[in-house]
């Protein structure tokens, strides 16, 4: 297989990037070619470390799920490897599953947020946790390797693949059972939009036999309509019917549900950083925020560092990607984390972001403490920031462009103490991130605009330079 150059990704892969691999379905690196190399890489890198390995498949609602899990499981099966399709399950629930069926790997087909048209690749280990960084090396080394057909079994040594038909009935288990015993969401009404996604199925469930009145959108997938209009990152319809039906709460998740936003009772919007400071709050009053620490990005905003300064606790702040809080979390023993775009992270019972989970925890506050979401909010307030995607050819080394340097050098001396400017490259998409923070929103919006241009000019010189 000769692949077509791909540029090098952030961390120095050429396939994984922040958060498994991710692209346009049908077309390298998400084609049935490769992601039956990859499922042979996968199944040979497990079959070393193991002696009888099973690996978990599951996926969000896309349509080219279906294509996908058959070439991933063909190419682990090839290797004498088993594999075990779970369906559209949310990204938490196939980690929960791996651990819990006590599977040596666990293989999510998801592009999370982005449009039905594209698709990934993420992998779990038998602890429930993504996989280190050294294990995608290896993965991806043997994906571009020669190989060597005397490793693929023959006859009955083939791997076989078979279905789990009650993975959403276990994943509602687990949920249900991090809900206290002695409480009910009886009387509470709450809106869910399920992003037509992979919790279209397992949330209206949960919150149903937990006793809430439970209305639903964005609960009819097509396959190609997964994030289109609805979910975490379309909120506008949650929040008119939210207020318009007088509703309590508004729930909503991503494609693979591993991040939520908030609709409070008044239609106001809270994502992941308000939610971790009202979260950071009462773990700390219970004395179960360990080391008195929360863990987020870069992105997150300022706003929850005084919060939490103001109550007595810190934030560290990790690389952009919710692995590195979470690897963060595990290195340091904090109990908190997440992301500004709604990964919430709970370390005493949790692998991974769970919007779910997070609903759940966010409902017991509501009942315990008597308070309103609204009224929950107001331990934080956020500071105004400015954030702009900008599309680019490569993703060439920020010292390698001096105009833009020395921009973004102006720029943070012009805010001083109060504000922050960010350049980064995604690593899922050749994006360029940039974010501006500041006290007046009007000023950094025309910051921000200025350092998108200023970034396209310098990459464009770049590149040209190099011709």
């Amino acid at each position: 297989m000769n692949p077509p150059p791909i540029d090098t990704l952030p961390n120095g892969n050429k396939l994984f990037g922040t958060d498994g691999i991710r692209g346009r379905a049908n077309v390298f690196p998400i084609s049935p070619d490769l992601v039956l190399r990859l499922g042979q890489a996968v199944g040979l890198y497990f079959k070393k470390h193991y002696a009888q390995p099973k690996i978990l498949i599951g996926k969000d609602t896309r349509i080219s799920g279906y294509m996908l899990e058959q070439a991933l499981s063909s190419g682990i099966c090839s290797t004498g490897v088993d594999t075990l399709f779970l369906g559209p399950l949310p990204t938490p629930g196939i980690a929960y599953l791996t651990r819990g069926m006590r599977a040596n790997a666990g293989i999510v087909l998801s592009a999370s947020h982005n449009p039905y048209h594209d698709n990934g690749l993420k992998i779990f280990s038998s602890t429930g946790f993504k996989v280190p960084d050294d294990v995608e090396h290896e993965i991806e080394s043997l994906v571009f390797s020669h190989l060597d057909p005397s490793y693929l079994p023959t006859g009955d040594e083939i791997g076989k693949t078979s279905r789990v038909d009650d993975a959403v009935g276990q994943y509602a288990v687990f949920l249900k059972e991090q809900f206290p015993k002695n409480l009910s969401l009886e009387g509470l009404h709450i809106i869910l939009d399920c992003a037509n996604g992979a919790a279209y199925k397992v949330a209206p469930k949960v919150f149903r036999e937990l006793g809430a009145e439970v209305e639903v959108i964005g609960a009819s997938p097509n396959g190609t309509n997964i994030n289109e209009g609805y979910g975490a990152l379309h909120p506008q319809k949650l929040r008119e019917l939210v207020t318009h039906r007088n509703a309590d709460i508004g729930i909503a998740f991503d494609g693979d549900a591993d991040r939520v936003v908030v609709v409070d009772e008044k239609g106001e919007l809270l994502d992941g950083d308000e939610l971790l400071a009202i979260f950071a709050q009462s773990m700390l009053a219970k004395d179960k925020l360990r080391h008195k620490t929360v863990v987020s990005t870069v992105m997150s905003n300022m706003g929850l560092e005084l919060a939490l300064r103001k109550m007595g606790a810190s934030l560290v702040r990790t690389k952009i990607g919710d692995r590195y809080v979470v690897e963060m979390m595990r290195s340091k023993q904090y109990s908190l984390g997440g992301e500004q775009s709604g990964h919430l992270i709970f370390g005493d019972i949790a692998t991974t972001g769970d919007g779910i989970l997070a609903a759940l925890r966010l409902l017991e506050l509501v009942l315990v403490q008597g308070k309103t979401v609204h009224q929950l909010k107001k331990v934080m307030v956020k500071c105004p920031q400015a954030l702009k995607n900008i599309d680019v050819p490569r993703r060439v080394p920020l010292n390698e462009l001096p105009d833009l340097s020395r921009h973004i050098h102006l720029v943070q001396e012009k805010l001083g103490n109060e504000g922050r400017v960010l350049f980064r490259y995604s690593g899922t998409e050749l994006k360029a991130r940039i974010m501006v923070e500041g006290e007046i929103q009007e000023h950094i919006s025309t910051l921000v605009d200025e350092l998108a241009e200023t970034a396209l000019l310098s990459i464009e010189k770049h590149l040209n330079a190099r011709l």
